[in-house]
């Protein structure tokens, strides 16, 4: 038995209704049909996979994640930036450029889940609209110098 791909993350909301206008007007995700299951839950379809909503009490874990690939990360930023929703906190910034070029955004999303939005090559985002990105401030040994968000298909 192998594993052939990814078919969905499941993540909580506190408000549902919110967390599904959040993934569907900020990030440009697609409501999908969905099951009852008796407990409120939205399916969503990005990139030919799914997000799964579901209604939750309490807070989200602080570094649990799902990372998004946008075809604008200036916009993502512009948008992230105005809605005030930056991370700053779980790694201590919340854009950084890895020794691969890769750029990585976090923000909350309504419900306080961790989201990570990625970019594939720092040399084309324009700085002047995104100022804010750092290096990693760790040192980077040789393994971590060949590590790259985007695999190859």
């Amino acid at each position: 038995m192998v594993a052939t791909g990814f078919n969905h993350v499941s993540i909580s909301a506190l408000d549902l209704e919110g967390s599904v206008r959040f993934y569907t007007e900020v990030l440009g995700l697609e409501r999908l049909p969905t099951p009852n299951f008796g407990f409120p839950v939205q399916w969503l379809s990005v990139g030919g996979l799914q997000l799964h909503l579901f209604e939750r009490l309490g807070p989200a874990p602080a570094y649990h994640h799902l990372a998004l690939t946008v075809d604008d990360f200036e916009a993502a930023y512009t948008k992230s930036k105005e809605l005030g929703i930056f991370d700053r906190e779980a790694f201590g910034h919340h854009i950084y450029e890895l020794p691969s070029k890769n750029v990585q955004m976090y923000l909350r999303d309504p419900g306080g889940n961790l989201v990570e939005i990625d970019h594939p090559n720092i040399d084309t985002i324009n700085r002047s609209v995104v100022d804010e990105i750092r290096r990693l401030p760790q040192p980077q040994g040789r393994e971590n110098l060949r590590a790259t968000l985007f695999l190859a298909r």
